[in-house]
């Protein structure tokens, strides 16, 4: 069972939808013993950091502790986000460590925020984007990014004026920056790629 992390960050139901689209059940649950008995955690969110990090609550102890195990949990959009080490979007706050790097504010001369469509580039050893080819577009919504500092991850990016991380995995820790949700067929072969990676444990 694939739990959905439930803690009132704007999109989790229609990460929920998606995965109903493509013959899986995803459980939105924020119970202690849903996340550790899950085959695998999805951390979406669509809000400012720190109040996502304030609505995680004291399951972003637990979230760390069971990933440190094996658990496979994917961050999307601000969820991915909280996979690092902390944000300056209205302040510093704290991330969920798992991945080194910052969050940060894209740099000016661009459009603010970053909303639409943007070709990624797939690095065939990210087992997110299984199946997918070299590069496809997802669709992106954020003012803030990942500064990636972390040696053992994997990253794809995209161009916006510079080479902005797209998708991050190391280990069982996987990230989208963009929706898989809200990305068509791409985004649902992304979710797919997810559920295959938490049944094969």
């Amino acid at each position: 069972m694939v739990v959905v992390i439930d803690y009132d960050v704007g999109n989790v139901k229609s990460v929920c939808n998606a995965f109903e689209r493509i013959g899986y059940k995803a459980k939105l649950s924020r119970d202690p013993q849903d996340v550790e008995y899950a085959s695998g955690l999805v951390l979406p969110g669509v809000a400012a950091f720190g109040f996502a990090m304030n609505a995680l609550g004291d399951l972003a102890g637990l979230l760390k502790e069971v990933v440190a195990r094996g658990k496979p949990l994917l961050g999307i959009c601000v969820g991915y986000q909280l996979l690092f080490d902390q944000s300056c979007e209205h302040g510093t706050f704290r991330g969920l460590g798992l991945i080194k790097g910052n969050v940060v504010n894209i740099p000016q001369g661009r459009t603010i925020p970053h909303m639409g469509w943007n070709s990624v580039e797939l690095p065939r050893e990210m087992r997110l984007f299984e199946e997918l080819g070299p590069a496809k577009h997802f669709y992106f919504a954020h003012s803030y990014y990942s500064q990636v500092a972390d040696p053992q991850a994997l990253v794809a990016y995209t161009d916006y004026g510079f080479e902005l991380p797209a998708a991050v995995q190391k280990g069982n820790v996987y990230g989208t920056q963009f929706h898989p949700e809200k990305s068509g067929p791409n985004g649902l072969q992304v979710l797919k790629n997810f559920f295959g990676i938490c049944e094969k444990g």
